[in-house]
């Protein structure tokens, strides 16, 4: 069978250490029936990246990794709408190996053709920041997916400069919506080239500087960091009937009291629940194929800021890294050639 160059990644050590993740030659993956077995040409990073594999058990070594872009190789005999050839983007599923390998299958219902107009880092970039910023706004926070359909709206984005915050926010514009959003003052441009109407300082006081800017309730507020230690203000600035929605795993208890009062809604969002538990996971070929057609029609951006030009262990590590500090704007992206 054909060689495959893998990054299998290991707990038990610092990221830093060269156990963390070795190269390794495996098998080429073949197809299951609804699969297709993509030649991957460019990954994208992003923090669940660490957190899996620091996660993971030292015995139980995985292939990480989702985000992707590259070309069908081999398609399974049940797969429609896509051919050998044909170059796609996805985020993948948790219960299967990852992207960090030169050829991955994936299942044909969470792909979705790639822009032609994205190189094929900037098509990686989508996938995951594009679903989970899609299914907060759209289906958790119930704002209309359609160009000005939520104007007179409001969403607050906590740390608004990441890679879900800068997509959300262009997301969020495009469907109508006033977007105000936090990040440090030295990347208030980047807030305005995304779609922010009001920006304000992180370290300010956030419920003052929105009265102060005229808004006594918003739609909606999207806790991008740390639930804990802004859902009271979360709680406090949301309108009543309104939504409070949030990516990270809460640390310990959450305090939900203040939303009783106005009957406003904590949500959830795990982009990886549909493929995780098999609940309508072509819901993410569909909502990425407009994403792809947004990204072509030049509408949103992929927002790469940093790139590595070839697919290395060593690459790899250096942007999860660069991510874990918590301070990244936009994505960080790698394209082949895959090396040990």
């Amino acid at each position: 069978m054909s060689q495959n160059l893998a990054f299998v990644a290991y707990n038990g050590v610092r990221l830093s250490e060269p156990e963390s993740l070795v190269p390794l030659m495996i098998d080429r993956p073949t197809p299951g029936p609804h699969d297709v077995v993509v030649q991957v040409q460019a990954i994208a990073l992003n923090p669940v990246d660490e957190k899996q594999r620091a996660g993971l058990h030292q015995a139980t070594p995985r292939i990480l990794g989702y985000d992707a872009c590259g070309t069908i190789t081999a398609a399974g005999s049940a797969v429609k709408g896509f051919k050998v050839g044909d170059r796609v983007m996805y985020a993948g599923s948790t219960k299967r190996p990852g992207s960090f390998q030169q050829f991955q299958a994936v299942a044909a219902a969470l792909i979705a053709a790639a822009p032609a107009r994205l190189t094929a880092g900037e098509a990686a970039a989508l996938p995951l920041v594009g679903l989970t910023a899609w299914e907060l706004l759209f289906e958790k926070m119930h704002f209309q997916p359609a160009a000005n359909a939520n104007h007179g709206q409001t969403l607050l984005i906590i740390n608004g400069a990441g890679g879900v915050g800068s997509m959300l926010s262009q997301l969020a514009h495009w469907s109508g919506l006033k977007v105000i959003a936090t990040a440090s003052p030295s990347h208030f441009d980047w807030l305005y080239q995304h779609g922010v109407a009001l920006p304000l300082d992180y370290h300010d006081d956030l419920a003052l500087a929105v009265h102060q800017a005229g808004y006594a309730f918003v739609d909606a507020v999207a806790l991008l960091y740390a639930t804990e230690p802004h859902l009271s203000v979360a709680a406090a600035l949301v309108a009543p009937f309104g939504h409070v929605g949030t990516l990270t795993t809460p640390q310990g208890p959450l305090d939900v009291t203040a939303l009783k009062a106005k009957a406003a809604s904590l949500d959830f969002e795990f982009m990886f629940a549909k493929s995780d538990f098999d609940h309508d996971p072509a819901s993410q070929g569909h909502i990425l194929s407009q994403l792809g057609a947004m990204a072509q029609a030049g509408l949103i951006q992929p927002s790469v800021t940093k790139r590595f030009d070839r697919i290395t262990a060593a690459n790899i590590k250096a942007g999860l890294e660069q991510l874990m500090q918590g301070h990244q704007v936009g994505k960080i992206v790698l394209e082949g050639p895959f090396e040990a």
